[in-house]
């Protein structure tokens, strides 16, 4: 696709980054089908080729309207499209530049401004989120279903998280803590810390890293992304010089950004060096377990048929599609059949939330290809599925690492 750049973008770094990234696309249409809001609505405009000529429209005329805001913001980033894509286009890229300029050429009315930045300063805040979710739970029963739904029951069923491993192990990790997670799902961590100390590994963290970036960035808050980016490297570095051995993350959300951070900042004249090291040494927690003698682990694989949920950044972001499955079959348990497409399951970060409707919808797709084999439990490997799933699943949705956890 040839792009003819309006003048004020013709010398901006963002502006010939979206010219190039927008002339992969030879209008194929092969994305059409792997794209959820598409097949949602059968509107072109809600497609990847749609939503890149209204980028390309934004590019050339150096305007934007509520059109292009509503069809850009539908978006899930899920990355199907990418990997269906027979001329390796870039479009999550693409459109965190789009949004990026969206925001600029047609600001949003100043509610929707103070509510996103709202998400993005409570979300992006354990401190915050955390007592909020408390006081959420706690009312919880009280609050009409569409409520109830948005805010997850309290943990139970998972062991404490002050059983945290004594052994210090020459093998050191770093872990990403997260922010959605270490408030709603706090086990999660310490399970994977448990986990790793049998095999011979220490899982520590950084007191003062913090969000991997994603929220701001995805929302078009790049410079605040940018600067979480930073923060995180500079908390690392000291670890990383000292000779941690990876950088974990057991959210495949995060992990997706981290993985990001050398193409990010590598015009940054600081933090280029550090960003590229930081995505060399970041692994999930999947890619971790499937190097080590399972075997060590005690585990109770008579739980029945688990339904494996791949995250769409598990397949496309971090492009391992069938590791959570191998992984648990190698473990020993038992994977039911999948009867669909798994596309996408209306998540996407801060998505169900300003796209409740759309969300449910996909949801409600990605749950019909998880239980057709009637599952007892359904694993994740992230945190916005986890919860997203949970709301409406009628059956169990787990982290997969609780899987490995030994009474």
């Amino acid at each position: 696709m040839h792009v003819e750049l309006h003048p004020r973008f013709s010398k901006s770094q963002q502006g010939q980054s979206a010219k190039a990234l927008a002339a992969a696309c030879v209008h194929c249409g092969f994305c059409l089908t792997n794209c959820p809001t598409y097949l949602d609505k059968r509107d072109e405009r809600d497609s990847p080729r749609g939503r890149i000529y209204l980028i390309k429209q934004l590019l050339e005329t150096g305007e934007a309207t509520e059109q292009t805001q509503l069809h850009l913001d539908r978006c899930l980033t899920c990355r199907n499209c990418e990997t269906s894509c027979p001329s390796g286009m870039q479009y999550g890229e693409l459109l965190d530049i789009g949004r990026g300029l969206m925001e600029q050429e047609a600001p949003r009315p100043a509610l929707s401004r103070a509510f996103r930045w709202l998400l993005r300063n409570i979300l992006t805040r354990p401190q915050l989120l955390s007592p909020a979710l408390r006081l959420g739970q706690t009312v919880r029963p009280a609050l009409p279903g569409f409520l109830r739904q948005k805010i997850p029951p309290r943990q139970t069923g998972a062991r404490s998280t002050t059983q945290t491993p004594l052994q210090d192990h020459p093998r050191k990790m770093l872990v990403l803590e997260g922010c959605v997670q270490q408030a709603a799902t706090p086990s999660t961590n310490a399970i994977a810390r448990r986990v790793l100390d049998k095999l011979g590994v220490s899982l520590i963290s950084a007191p003062r890293a913090g969000c991997c970036g994603a929220v701001n960035y995805h929302l078009a808050a790049h410079d605040d992304g940018l600067n979480d980016i930073r923060r995180n490297i500079d908390a690392w570095w000291p670890y990383i010089e000292s000779g941690a051995e990876a950088i974990v993350s057991s959210a495949t959300g995060c992990g997706a950004m981290l993985v990001d951070y050398a193409r990010l900042l590598a015009a940054d004249p600081v933090y280029a060096e550090k960003a590229r090291r930081v995505t060399e040494l970041t692994r999930d927690l999947a890619e971790i377990l499937a190097d080590e003698e399972l075997e060590k682990l005690e585990i109770n694989t008579r739980v029945g048929k688990i339904a494996v949920h791949p995250p769409c950044t598990m397949q496309h972001a971090l492009q391992q599609p069938t590791l959570l499955d191998t992984l648990l079959r190698r473990a020993g348990f038992e994977i039911s059949t999948i009867t669909g497409k798994l596309l996408c399951c209306g998540s996407a970060g801060t998505y169900s939330i300003l796209q409740p409707a759309t969300s449910e919808r996909v949801r409600e797709k990605m749950l019909d290809a998880l239980t057709g084999d009637e599952p007892a439990l359904i694993a994740t490997a992230n945190i916005g599925c986890q919860l997203h799933l949970q709301a409406a699943a009628g059956v169990p949705v787990v982290h997969w690492i609780e899987l490995l956890d030994s009474p």
